[in-house]
C-alpha cells in the first residue's frame, strides 16, 4: 500500500511539473533570488574580497573559473543544471565599499547586484540580488524546487567562512564604474 501511495505521489508530482513546464513553454520566465548574510569583517574587507572575481571558485559551489578580461568584463565557467555553461558579463556599476552590479552580455542571461552594509566597525551585511532565466528541463525543475536560492545561500555562507577564517581579503580593486541607468537590476536587453 505504501508503495502505491509513493508511486501515486511521484506521478502527481510529474504531472504538476509537466503542466507547469507546458504553461511556461514559449514564455521566458525570469527568476529572482535575494539572499543576505552577516559577516564578522568590516564592509570594506567584504567588498574588497568580492572584487577578486578570480577567487570565486574557492567559495562558490559550481563556479569552475572566472577570468577578469578588463576592469569591466568577466568570463565565467560554471556547472549549472549538470552541465558546464560559459558566459561573459560586464560590470555596470561599482561603488567602493557599497555595491557591484553586473549583467551578462553573451551566454546564459543573468544580472544582479551585491551590496555591502556596515553594521559596526567589525561587521557587515552582504546582500545579493540576482535575476536569471533558467534554461532546459533540469534548470527549470531545479528552479521550481528552489535549488538556485539554496545554492546562493550556501555560496554566501562559504564566502562568510572564507573571509572570517582569513580575517582579511586576498586583494582589492578600488575603482568605480557608473553607467547611466545601471541602478536597475534586470536582464532586459541582455
Amino acid at each position: 500500500m505504501r508503495h502505491l501511495l509513493a508511486l501515486a505521489a511521484v506521478a502527481a508530482g510529474a504531472v504538476a511539473v509537466t503542466k507547469q513546464m507546458n504553461r511556461s513553454r514559449g514564455a521566458t520566465k525570469t527568476t529572482t533570488v535575494e539572499e543576505s548574510i552577516e559577516i564578522d569583517v568590516p564592509a570594506r574587507t567584504a567588498y574588497n574580497q568580492w572584487t577578486q572575481f578570480e577567487e570565486f571558485p574557492r567559495f562558490m559551489h559550481g563556479v569552475v573559473e572566472v577570468r577578469q578580461l578588463d576592469d569591466k568584463r568577466l568570463r565565467w565557467r560554471a556547472e549549472i543544471g549538470g552541465r558546464i555553461e560559459e558566459w561573459e558579463s560586464e560590470i555596470t556599476e561599482q561603488i567602493p565599499d557599497k555595491r557591484i552590479a553586473w549583467r551578462s552580455i553573451h551566454g546564459p542571461r543573468n544580472a544582479g547586484v551585491v551590496t555591502f552594509h556596515r553594521l559596526d566597525d567589525e561587521r557587515c551585511r552582504v546582500m545579493l540580488q540576482m535575476n536569471y532565466e533558467p534554461r532546459g528541463l533540469v534548470e527549470k525543475v531545479g528552479d521550481m524546487v528552489g535549488a538556485p536560492a539554496m545554492r546562493v545561500c550556501g555560496n554566501l555562507q562559504r564566502f562568510k567562512e572564507f573571509l572570517e577564517s582569513r580575517g582579511s581579503e586576498t586583494g582589492a580593486w578600488r575603482g568605480s564604474i557608473d553607467e547611466p541607468g545601471s541602478g536597475r537590476v534586470g536582464i532586459e536587453g541582455v
